[in-house]
């Protein structure tokens, strides 16, 4: 489609390493848990669950929206998908899947992002110990890796995210001039991505001297808590702020409240996601550009993936690494192919071959 500025990465990226014991207080990892979970044969009718924050965040609610696809695809009603709701506690994530693994006695295919990247190896452990199938999506430590546990860790896929954050902060510094302040409002200070795309942004000024980075505080990807932590900013820096880099489209929609409410309507701002509304605001030159990551997709083949490998449809210890750690898609939408984006994503979404586990995705996942 050439109307749409797809991005292929290819570059590594920085990622942060954190300590299970030192947030967790956990021991060292089992050595049996290395070596995969309960010997069990192919469950015939697992339990398929997705636990996420919440469904109020648009973005979530499309991730959700693409695993109950996939639930409807085996011919069964969209109900029949397990909802655990974590609301952004990593506590509650682990607790909530311990607990359906102890109802359904571990003939579970869950998908699941841990809320952030310590809790990833507990979960995994966890489910593994039981015997189910878990893929994960977005957090997790650079240490974990599917293949060290055997079938049960059946896939992470994540987006790197650095890069089309830089081009989308490249976009945001031109439309500044080249000169002034820019502040960052980012996600959960311990995610992936939202220490992926401040970093994309800290590349990018590296090329324009004359743009101070003034300020860069989380803003928990929360449209509230944005609007707080911009109104903030505006107070303390005034008209010294040129341009605004936002981790992600909720968050754009708290900075542009604030701007509102000072009677600022034509500060340059960019933002990541692709969410409708922002597209919109992307048409309408309000939002200088996001980032589609296909959350539809996304969120239905994570679950496809986990519960595919538990009734044996495929073995994941048999497939290459580049299959089992690996990046999404991500498209550029600028006011230049919003309204085609929009007709070809939003307006009508595609059907996808929930079987074609690896067709979209954009090769392994690469370390520094």
């Amino acid at each position: 489609m050439s109307f749409i500025k797809k991005f292929i990465e290819q570059e590594t990226i920085s990622r942060r390493n954190f300590l299970l014991a030192s947030a967790y207080g956990v021991g060292g990892v089992a050595a049996s848990s290395m070596l995969g979970g309960v010997a069990r044969a192919a469950i015939s009718d697992p339990t398929v669950a997705w636990s996420y924050r919440n469904r109020t965040n648009p973005y979530w609610n499309e991730i959700v929206s693409g695993g109950e696809a996939f639930i409807e695809s085996l011919g069964k009603p969209k109900e029949f998908l397990t909802h655990l709701i974590n609301e952004g506690s990593s506590e509650k994530s682990l607790s909530d899947v311990k607990a359906l693994l102890s109802k359904t006695n571990g003939e579970l295919a869950l998908a699941i992002d841990t809320n952030d990247a310590p809790n990833a190896r507990p979960i995994v452990e966890a489910v593994a110990q039981a015997g189910g199938y878990v893929s994960t999506i977005w957090n997790k430590t650079d240490d974990l890796h599917p293949w060290d546990f055997g079938d049960n860790y059946v896939s992470h896929m994540t987006w790197s995210d650095e890069g089309p954050a830089e081009q989308t902060a490249r976009i945001l510094l031109d439309a500044m001039g080249g000169k002034g302040g820019v502040v960052h409002l980012g996600g959960i200070a311990s995610n992936n991505p939202a220490i992926e795309r401040l970093q994309g942004l800290k590349n990018a000024l590296k090329d324009y001297p004359d743009v101070e980075l003034l300020a860069a505080e989380p803003a928990d990807w929360d449209t509230q808590k944005a609007n707080q932590v911009m109104s903030a900013f505006l107070t303390r820096y005034g008209d010294e702020i040129k341009g605004v880099h936002c981790a992600n489209d909720t968050i754009a929609y708290g900075v542009l409240e604030a701007l509102r409410a000072e009677g600022i309507e034509d500060m340059p701002i960019v933002s990541y996601d692709g969410n409708p509304q922002a597209v919109q605001l992307v048409a309408e030159k309000k939002i200088l550009a996001t980032v589609f990551t296909n959350p539809h997709w996304g969120g239905g083949i994570t679950a496809a993936l986990a519960y595919h490998a538990a009734i044996g449809t495929f073995k994941p210890s048999e497939e290459p690494n580049a299959h089992r750690e690996f990046y999404g898609p991500a498209v550029f939408v600028t006011p230049e192919d919003a309204a085609a984006f929009k007709a070809n994503y939003i307006d009508s979404v595609p059907n996808y071959d929930w079987k074609d586990f690896w067709g979209p995705t954009n090769g392994q996942i690469a370390y520094k």
